[in-house]
């Protein structure tokens, strides 16, 4: 490998490469230039839906200058691909839609037409694999509904991004970072921490019984249960209980085979890491994606836990080398780990046959590789693991049936390598035929509110924020999640997910300690500005996007058809509704004039949270009405008429923070505050 300035020679091949992306999307002021000649923000520029976008080198975000670096290198790339001697193009990015998209912009910004353009697809970085690849390779057009999907992604977010941040950022007087994904991740944290916030714990009543029975304590529940005002409906049911006998009616015991956990998506590797060694997804998408470039495990961007099947050979080529470093594994077969049907673009997360010493990995690096190394030879330990599994049925009186459930490992086989969270359960010494000693008590128990998301639970969520049930996602049956995951109903992609809540942490949006996520003051403002403005950037709609991005990969869908969608709805936002003065709820933008003080005779402005006298600094003046009271938006409307007459319409929808309740009010100006008048 000889090294040039940019580029390397390697026989007949020229190398080059681009450093994260070369090109980004134009901004407004391009398609919609300000007629002053500014790039000021402006409601005059939107909403801002090009014909057709267009590519331009990325700037510098504080001179908005292209970059040297990024100009030098695209300059070189230029070159290299116009060279005479230079009669294909191989576009070796990243084997997902952004890699595709990536080298596409730079080779289509070249404009150097005639030469033959290859896909280099590499799902791993060894020697093997890349030499088998350059054999491989397929014509471009064969990645043309990828490239698609990516092109209208990245359109569809550049419009919801650049369109309601500058909007909500013009409202609000302050930087609100609005976009497709964002928004819903951090709505969800935040609406979780609202409902711990808010939750009332309540009382209710359990029926259980803890005595021993041929000295060992026998445990039952009753599935009744009894709200805080009925003690004497579960001090009956305790009764008519205890007035029974307990019988042991059935006792099952037979040996089984416990299943090892599915191979890993990048989204069950980040949960596992997340939630025992608390590492954060941005610092485990980056040790798996070194550990990627450097050929050790497979490409790491998967949301599949399946294994191809054409991919046999290469497996059993794998466990070769794993076996020759002391694991027990064989090659094992099976719908449960090789599965077309469940894989989109990549296959599960697995090493390579290329395995490193383990001074070779820092110690990072070695928790994430050992962690996916250890799945591995799990799915194909040859030992079974058998667990003796026994079920005892007790029957009390009739009127209700108890079930005992235990486990006893017998063979550990696959949980000498992997972790297994259960513990063994031993069951009571009880036959069929026994009697049971029972002693039924009412116990109360609270209520106790949701948990805070950590990274497990707001991954689960977003790879299904439709989930009905409460059950694990890597229960054998999966056929629903992978649907959805193929449907587009996920909140993000395994590529972009990791960066979008990275975003929201750097925006002050949520905060993550240890595994667990939480919401701050901007993200409660940012969701609450959005509510005010009656902006719904939900799961629903950002669902309806991913639905209609799946399509265009699919080939059912244009990229003019899915940004149509979105268009749509972004445009919905800045249509004037029409508005009585009782139901305004305008409340106009950050800087506009409501009217004389009351209290100096200086003018009050909208800010960043209602209506406030512009002397406040100068003459310390605190007059300030709220632009939300009692959960109801006050418009700019009624603040310019309580300040012209003391008094404002009738407004109606308050809503009482006490009872709940609503009602309607005047708000009128009393001692230079706005108080509520009503009749």
């Amino acid at each position: 490998m000889k090294r040039a300035d940019g580029y390397m020679l390697c026989g007949e091949y020229i190398i080059t490469w681009v450093f994260g992306h070369l090109f980004s999307l134009s901004d407004v002021d391009y398609y919609s230039p300000n007629p002053d000649g500014t790039t000021r923000w402006t409601t005059k520029t939107l909403p801002c839906f090009p014909e057709v976008f267009r590519f331009e080198l990325k700037k510098d975000p504080v001179t908005k200058k292209v970059d040297q670096g990024v100009e030098k290198q695209f300059e070189t790339i230029k070159a290299l691909i116009a060279r005479s001697d230079v009669d294909m193009i191989i576009n070796a990015g990243d084997a997902d839609r952004e890699g595709e998209i990536i080298v596409r912009t730079c080779v289509s910004e070249a404009k150097v037409t005639g030469k033959e353009f290859k896909r280099l697809w590499l799902p791993d970085q060894t020697p093997e694999t890349i030499r088998q690849a350059l054999i491989d390779m397929k014509d471009e057009t064969e990645y043309e509904n990828l490239a698609s999907e990516g092109y209208a992604r990245t359109y569809i977010d550049w419009l919801y991004g650049v369109n309601l941040t500058r909007y909500a950022t013009l409202k609000c007087g302050k930087l609100l970072r609005v976009g497709r994904v964002i928004v819903p991740i951090v709505k969800a944290i935040y609406d979780r921490d609202m409902a711990i916030k808010n939750f009332v714990p309540d009382i209710y009543y359990a029926v259980s019984s803890k005595e021993a029975t041929n000295g060992e304590e026998v445990e039952l529940t009753s599935k009744e249960q009894f709200k805080k005002d009925e003690f004497l409906k579960a001090q009956a049911l305790c009764d008519k209980y205890n007035q029974s006998k307990a019988i042991v009616t059935a006792k099952k015991k037979k040996k089984d085979t416990l299943k090892p956990g599915k191979l890993y998506s990048l989204t069950k590797l980040q949960n596992v890491l997340g939630k025992k060694h608390k590492m954060s997804m941005e610092k485990s998408l980056k040790i798996v994606q070194d550990l990627y470039e450097r050929g050790y495990v497979t490409y790491p961007r998967t949301n599949s836990e399946y294994l191809a099947t054409a991919e046999k050979g290469k497996i059993k080529t794998i466990l070769d080398a794993v076996a020759k470093i002391g694991y027990s594994v064989k090659f094992k077969d099976g719908k449960n780990i090789f599965d077309d049907s469940k894989i989109e673009s990549h296959s599960a997360l697995t090493p390579t046959y290329k395995i490193p010493k383990k001074t070779d990995l820092s110690e990072e690096e070695f928790i994430v590789y050992s962690t996916i190394m250890r799945r591995f030879v799990a799915v194909f330990c040859s030992e079974d693991c058998v667990v003796e599994k026994t079920e005892i049925t007790i029957d009390v009186g009739g009127f209700e049936e108890f079930t005992l459930k235990g486990n006893v490992i017998v063979e550990p086989g696959w949980t000498k390598y992997d972790d297994y969270s259960k513990k063994d359960k031993v069951l009571p010494l009880l036959e069929k035929g026994d009697e049971v000693n029972i002693n039924f008590k009412p116990s109360e128990k609270e209520t106790q509110p949701p948990k805070h998301y950590t990274i497990e639970t707001l991954n689960n969520y977003l790879k299904n924020p439709f989930r009905e049930d409460k059950k694990r996602m890597d229960e054998e049956n999966d056929e629903e999640e992978y649907k959805a995951i193929f449907e587009g109903l996920e909140l993000g992609t395994e590529a972009t997910r990791t960066g979008i809540i990275d975003n929201a942490k750097k925006s002050g949006y949520i905060e993550l300690k240890k595994d667990v996520y939480k919401i701050l003051p901007d993200g409660i403002y940012l969701i609450e500005a959005l509510e005010r403005m009656a902006i719904s950037m939900d799961k629903y709609k950002t669902a309806e996007v991913g639905k209609a991005l799946k399509k265009v990969f699919r080939g059912e869908f244009s990229i003019n058809d899915s940004i149509k969608i979105a268009e749509k709805e972004i445009a919905e936002v800045f249509v004037k509704k029409e508005q009585t003065p009782e139901n305004d709820t305008d409340d106009g933008f950050y800087g506009d004039e409501a009217g004389v003080c009351p209290l100096c005779g200086g003018e009050v402005r909208r800010t960043s949270f209602g209506y406030g006298c512009s002397n406040y600094r100068e003459k310390n003046c605190k007059f300030a009405v709220s632009n939300v009271i009692c959960k109801r938006v006050i418009s700019i409307a009624n603040v310019k008429k309580l300040l012209e007459t003391g008094k404002t319409n009738k407004i109606q929808g308050f809503i009482s923070p006490k009872s709940g309740k609503t009602f309607d009010a005047y708000l009128k100006l009393e001692g230079g505050r706005a108080v509520f008048e009503f009749g």
